[in-house]
């Protein structure tokens, strides 16, 4: 049995590029739009990757940026320059 990995984010004009780019780029996840959030939840792993944000953005974006609009998340945090991603794996 997997666990889900799951990211809350705010739901306002800073967090739906990212929202946008976490639906793309991670099939199967499931959202579930809550007055002022958004839960992803995906089984296994999400990741949010830069570039992915950076083209709907129309500029640069640091994975960092993620934190001003991250609520909760659950499952192993892993960050570097080019991805965030939350995971169950070790």
């Amino acid at each position: 049995m997997s666990q889900l990995a799951s990211l809350t984010l705010y739901h306002n004009d800073e967090a739906r590029p990212i929202i946008e780019a976490i639906i793309a780029d991670n099939p199967g996840v499931r959202v579930l739009n809550m007055p002022g959030a958004v839960k992803l939840d995906c089984e296994g792993a999400l990741v949010v990757k830069r570039a992915s944000v950076e083209e709907r953005l129309g500029r640069e974006w640091d994975p960092q940026e993620i934190h001003l609009v991250l609520i909760s998340m659950a499952g192993h945090l892993d960050e570097d320059d080019d991805q965030f991603s939350v995971s169950w794996k070790h």
